[in-house]
């Protein structure tokens, strides 16, 4: 009898609000946490694709780890996020971690660029999901290596709809921000 591992039982909230499906062909750029990553990575299955698209070799063994750990076969590519290896139309979904500091410390025609990439490399009716870790309140927020810049939504959406996507905001919930961006 196959047994799942209880860490997996339920998908943390990013999974479930990134909506990857089996079968489908996944694009995730930026890494922050890399469990999330990982699972984010198995969802499209035997069936689908998973790239991870990174900014430099350091994350790229990092995504490699997080997919291994998760027993998931993905390209992962290092290099420029606005020229991304991918042929036009070939993704069905992006997720963007927008925590991740290659991502949260672009200027503005950086992210713009970022953004324009994405949508070329989406299929019509592919949809960006972009997911941003919130600043913690918390006394534990003290003591954090490394603390979460947050992009204001109203730039990320504005951002968006100048790559040519039809943005909303999607949620606040449990320390998570959810955009979403629909190519047309």
């Amino acid at each position: 009898m196959f047994l799942r591992k209880p860490a997996l039982a339920r998908d943390p909230l990013p999974v479930t609000m990134a909506g990857v499906r089996m079968g489908e062909r996944a694009l995730q750029i930026g890494i922050d946490n890399a469990t999330l990553a990982g699972l984010l990575a198995s969802k499209p299955g035997l069936s689908g694709h998973s790239v991870i698209a990174v900014a430099d070799a350091a994350r790229s063994a990092r995504a490699q780890r997080a997919c291994a750990d998760a027993g998931v076969l993905v390209d992962v590519h290092a290099g420029a996020l606005d020229a991304l290896p991918l042929r036009d139309g070939d993704i069905d979904v992006t997720i963007v971690h927008a925590s991740d500091t290659s991502i949260a410390d672009m200027d503005d025609a950086s992210r713009d660029g970022l953004f324009r990439e994405c949508h070329r490399v989406l299929r019509i009716g592919g949809r960006l999901i972009l997911v941003a870790s919130l600043p913690d309140g918390r006394v534990g927020a003290l003591f954090r290596r490394r603390p979460t810049r947050e992009l204001p939504p109203d730039q990320v959406l504005t951002s968006l709809e100048r790559a040519g996507f039809r943005a909303r905001l999607l949620a606040e919930r449990e320390g998570y921000r959810f955009c979403e961006g629909l190519k047309g």
